[in-house]
C-alpha cells in the first residue's frame, strides 16, 4: 500500500508529540533526585543546559513551602531570601558569558540564622531571637563573603537554638521566631542543636548545602541526628566575622550536607583567612583542596585510636547500648579497609574533662563580653536591645514572643550576665581547657599511640575534648534505631532516642587535619553507604522536583 501524508495529514504532527513526550521521560529521568542531590550532579546539570539555577531555586522554594510550615510543620527554615531568583538569573547569564566561578556557582545554600547577610538583600539576621528582627549588619559574615565570590546563591535562614543553645535549659531546635524544629526521621523527634534547622533541611534537600556553627556539638550532633555529614573546622580555619558570637575560643563555621564530597568542596570554599577574625591568621598558609583528599583507600596502613574512658564506658557518656553494638561493626569495618584500631586509646585527661566546669565559666564570660559588642556594631535595632541585661529584659517584658509557657527560661543568659569579664579566674580556666582538650588530652593520645585520628559514636560526650581544644571533627553516618526502641522525651515537644532516628559516628584529629579526617570519613562512607540505607518518614519527604518547575 504506497502511503500519501495528504491522506492522514496530522500523522507527523502525531510522531512529533509522541518525540516531544519521549524527550520530556528521558529528560525527567535523568535530572537528579534533590532529595539526595550532591553538588557534582547539579553543576553537572547545570552545565549541560539540563535545568538553570532558577529552576534550582524555584524548586527548593516548593520544598520547603511543602513541610516547612504545611504537613509536618518541621520548622526547619525561618526566612527566605527574597533576592535569590534574581541573583540565580545572574549567575546563569555569567554561566552562559564566561563559565562557572567555581564547583558552588549557581548552587543555593541555606545559612543558619545567626550568620549575617546584608539587610538590602531582604533577610534578617536574628539568632531565632526577635530581639535582633529588623537589625541593620554592617557586613556580610565572612564566610558569607566567600561563598558569593564563589556564586552560591543565599537560599535563606535555617532556624537553630535560640542563640546557639546559649539561652537557657531549652529543647534543642526551639527558638522564639522559629519555633519548634523537628526532624524528618521521625515525627517529633530531637533535631539536635544548634544547627537544628540546617541539620533537617539537608536531610530532606530543602537546600543543596547548609551551613552550621559549633561552640560545643552544634554541628556534630545535628548532623548525627538527620543521617549527614558535618564538619565542624578547627578554631581559626573558616572566619566567626559577622556570626552572632558565644566564644571566640570555640565557634567556629561548618557544612552540614548529605556527603563528604560534598563537605569537602564545601570547607575548601569557606576556609581561609580573614583580617575581621584574626584568630584565622593563624592557620597555614594555604587552604587545601580539601576535595583531593576523598580517597576511598584513605584508611589503608593509618592507626586509628578509640578513646574509650569515659565516653564508651562510663554512664556519663550518655551512649545507649546500641549505639555502642553498631560503633562495634563499623570498628570492624574499618580494619577491613586497612586500619589499624588501637583500642583503647584513651585521653590521659578523660576523667578531669568529665567533672571539669571551666568550659562553662569561659563561655558565660566570653558570650557577654562579645554578644555585648555585636549588639554594639549594629548599625541600628528596632528592638532597643544593645547589650546582653537589654536582652534579658526584652525577653521579660516580651512573653508571648520569647518566654511561652515551656519556653521560659533563660538561665544561661543570666549567669553569663552575671560574670565580671576577663580576670585571672577566666584566664586559668581558659588555659586549663587546653591543657585538658589538646595537651593532656587529644594530641596525648594520638602521640602516645602514634596515631592518626580518634573514633567515636557521634552521641553522648564524644564531642567536649575537642570543642575546648579548638580541634576539628568529621561526622559521619553510622546507624538507625530500631523499631523497638523506647521512645523518651527530649523536650516539651520533642523526643529521643525513636525509631528510625540516625546517629553517626565521629573522627576526631589534631589542630588543622581536617584533609586527613575528610579522607578517612570518605573511606567509611563508601564502603557502608549509611544515609541511602533509610529515608525520613513519608509525609516529610517533598514531593517537588526539578521537573515540576522546568519551564
Amino acid at each position: 500500500m504506497n502511503f500519501r501524508p495528504t491522506q492522514w495529514p496530522w500523522l507527523p504532527g502525531y510522531y512529533f508529540a509522541l518525540f516531544l513526550v519521549c524527550f520530556g521521560c528521558v529528560r525527567a529521568a535523568s535530572l537528579p533526585d534533590l532529595y539526595e542531590a550532591s553538588v557534582v550532579e547539579l553543576q553537572s546539570g547545570l552545565d549541560a543546559g539540563d535545568f538553570t539555577s532558577v529552576d534550582l531555586v524555584k524548586a527548593y522554594f516548593a520544598r520547603i513551602d511543602e513541610v516547612n510550615l504545611k504537613g509536618p510543620q518541621l520548622r526547619a527554615v525561618l526566612e527566605l531570601n527574597p533576592s535569590a531568583l534574581s541573583q540565580a538569573a545572574q549567575l546563569d547569564a555569567e554561566r552562559k558569558k564566561s563559565g562557572k566561578r567555581s564547583l558552588l556557582h549557581g548552587i543555593p545554600i541555606l545559612l543558619k540564622d545567626n550568620i549575617a547577610t546584608v539587610a538590602s538583600e531582604g533577610m534578617n539576621t536574628t539568632a531565632g531571637s526577635f530581639s535582633l528582627l529588623g537589625s541593620v549588619v554592617p557586613d556580610d559574615a565572612g564566610v558569607v563573603k566567600k561563598l558569593r565570590k564563589a556564586g552560591a546563591i543565599i537560599l535563606g535562614k535555617a532556624n537553630l537554638s535560640e542563640f546557639a543553645h546559649f539561652r537557657g535549659n531549652l529543647a534543642s531546635g526551639w527558638s522564639g521566631r522559629g519555633g519548634q524544629c523537628t526532624n524528618a526521621y521521625f515525627p517529633h523527634a530531637d533535631p539536635c542543636g544548634s544547627s537544628s534547622g540546617s541539620g533537617v533541611a539537608a536531610s530532606i534537600g530543602l537546600a543543596a548545602i547548609t551551613l552550621g556553627t559549633e561552640t560545643d556539638g552544634s554541628i556534630t550532633c545535628p548532623s548525627s541526628n538527620n543521617n549527614l555529614v558535618g564538619i565542624k573546622p578547627t578554631v581559626g580555619l573558616t572566619s566567626r566575622a559577622g556570626v552572632v558570637p558565644i566564644s571566640e575560643h570555640q565557634d567556629t563555621v561548618g557544612p552540614i550536607v548529605r556527603s563528604v564530597a560534598d563537605a569537602a568542596a564545601v570547607l575548601s570554599v569557606i576556609a581561609g583567612k580573614d583580617p575581621n577574625d584574626n584568630f584565622t591568621l593563624a592557620q597555614p598558609a594555604t587552604v587545601p583542596d580539601f576535595t583531593k583528599a576523598l580517597n576511598a583507600n584513605a584508611l589503608r596502613g593509618k592507626r586509628i585510636g578509640v578513646p574509650r574512658r569515659v565516653f564508651l564506658n562510663d554512664s556519663i557518656a550518655g551512649n545507649d547500648p546500641f549505639v555502642n553494638t553498631v560503633f562495634e561493626q563499623a570498628l570492624e569495618t574499618i580494619r577491613g579497609l586497612g586500619a589499624t584500631v588501637v583500642d583503647p586509646a584513651d585521653l590521659p585527661s578523660a576523667d578531669e574533662i568529665a567533672v571539669s566546669n571551666n568550659e562553662t565559666l569561659v563561655l558565660d564570660v566570653d558570650f557577654k563580653v562579645q554578644l555585648d559588642a555585636y549588639y554594639q556594631a549594629l548599625l541600628s535595632n528596632p528592638s532597643g536591645v544593645r547589650s546582653l541585661a537589654d536582652l534579658i529584659k526584652f525577653n521579660d517584658d516580651n512573653p508571648a514572643l520569647e518566654e511561652p509557657p515551656r519556653f521560659e527560661d533563660q538561665s544561661e543568659l543570666i549567669e553569663s550576665e552575671a560574670t565580671s569579664g576577663f580576670n585571672s579566674t577566666y584566664f586559668q580556666a581558659l588555659a586549663f581547657d587546653k591543657d585538658l582538650g589538646a595537651t593532656r588530652g587529644i594530641d596525648a593520645a594520638l602521640k602516645a599511640n602514634k596515631l592518626d585520628a580518634l573514633i567515636l559514636p557521634a552521641p553522648g560526650f564524644t564531642t567536649v575534648p575537642a570543642a575546648i581544644a579548638g580541634y576539628p571533627i568529621v561526622t559521619v553516618p553510622l546507624g538507625f534505631y530500631p523499631e523497638n526502641v523506647t521512645i523518651a522525651l527530649a523536650g516539651p515537644e520533642t523526643v529521643y532516642p525513636a525509631p528510625g532516628v540516625p546517629f553517626g559516628l565521629s573522627f576526631l584529629g589534631t589542630a588543622f587535619s581536617e584533609f586527613e579526617l575528610i579522607g578517612f570519613a570518605f573511606a567509611y562512607e563508601q564502603k557502608t553507604k549509611t544515609r541511602l540505607a533509610r529515608k525520613a518518614f513519608a509525609e516529610a519527604i517533598p514531593k517537588t522536583q526539578l521537573k515540576d518547575v522546568i519551564g
